[in-house]
C-alpha cells in the first residue's frame, strides 16, 4: 500500500474555506497551527505570487511560514494583506475582563 502525505492545500478552493481554516487554526494555543494554515493557504493561492505581492522573496515567505518560525507581526500583517484579509481582536465573552 503506497500512502501520500495530506495537503490541505489542496482543499482550499474558495475564499470562504480559506478564512474559516485560518479562523480556526488561529484558535489553536499552538501557533505552529496558525503558521501551518497561513502556509497551506499561500501555497493554495500560490506562493510565488504571494511573495511578490507581500515584497518578500520566495524562500524568506516559506522559511516565515516554516513550524518553529518566529514570525514578526509585520511579516504576518503582509502576508494577511496580501491575501486579502485583516486580523482583528475580539472579546472573549461578555463576562472576560479586560
Amino acid at each position: 500500500m503506497k500512502t501520500t502525505a495530506f495537503d490541505a492545500s489542496l482543499f482550499l478552493d474558495s475564499e470562504e474555506v480559506m478564512v474559516e481554516y485560518l479562523a480556526a487554526a488561529i484558535e489553536d494555543e499552538n501557533p505552529d497551527v496558525f503558521l501551518a494554515a497561513l502556509s497551506d493557504v499561500a501555497k493554495a493561492r500560490g506562493v510565488a505570487d504571494i511573495a511578490r505581492a507581500s515584497g518578500l522573496g520566495r524562500e524568506s515567505l516559506y522559511k516565515s511560514l516554516r513550524p518553529g518560525s518566529k514570525l514578526r507581526f509585520e511579516t504576518m500583517q503582509k502576508i494577511v494583506g496580501t491575501l486579502g484579509l485583516k486580523l482583528t481582536i475580539q472579546r472573549a465573552s461578555e463576562t472576560a475582563p479586560l
